[in-house]
């Protein structure tokens, strides 16, 4: 069980860095954690990887949003940064704050489903919003370059995981 455990953290590192779009991050990791019965163990991993390299672009789009606006005083925080983000932030202050007052974390659980259900309802709106048939009529340029980058990503996120002695 301990390899399992072990497996589903290293698992989560691996997806939350590899795995571009926060919903496949989820999809993933929740995925892992339904066939290895861990319950949410790999997705709080998979997450927290995830969302610290999303607030990442914080600062960057700030930072290109001030040297973009030529006239210093034409900048606007509300056009630089999605409101998005803002609520991101609160939210995850609100939790953090929380949780070190001593708040259980059983109570946000209601959250963390409602959460799971529209990266669920968004995973499927990508799914029936794609057209197949032009994809195939583009050719297999566009497969083998999307294959292509999922390689030269993983192959990255591996070799990057383990300089950094995380396995």
């Amino acid at each position: 069980m301990v390899l399992v455990i072990l497996m589903g953290i290293l698992f989560g590192i691996f997806a939350g860095t590899a795995i571009n779009d926060t919903s496949s991050v989820t999809a993933a990791a929740s995925t892992w954690d339904s066939m290895w019965k861990l319950g949410s163990q790999t997705l709080d991993q998979a997450v927290t990887v995830k969302l610290t390299r999303t607030l990442a672009i914080i600062p960057i789009v700030l930072g290109l949003s001030v040297i973009r606006s030529h006239d210093k005083n034409n900048f606007k925080l509300k056009k630089a940064l999605p409101v998005f983000i803002i609520y991101f932030v609160i939210a995850s202050l609100i939790t953090t704050i929380a949780l070190h007052l001593g708040v259980s974390s059983n109570v946000f659980m209601p959250f963390k489903e409602l959460s799971k259900f529209f990266i669920i309802m968004a995973m499927a709106a990508i799914g029936l919003n794609s057209n197949v048939i032009k994809l195939i009529k583009t050719g297999g340029k566009p497969i083998i370059l999307g294959g292509i980058c999922w390689m030269a990503i993983t192959i990255v996120s591996l070799i990057l995981q383990h300089l950094t002695h995380i396995w």
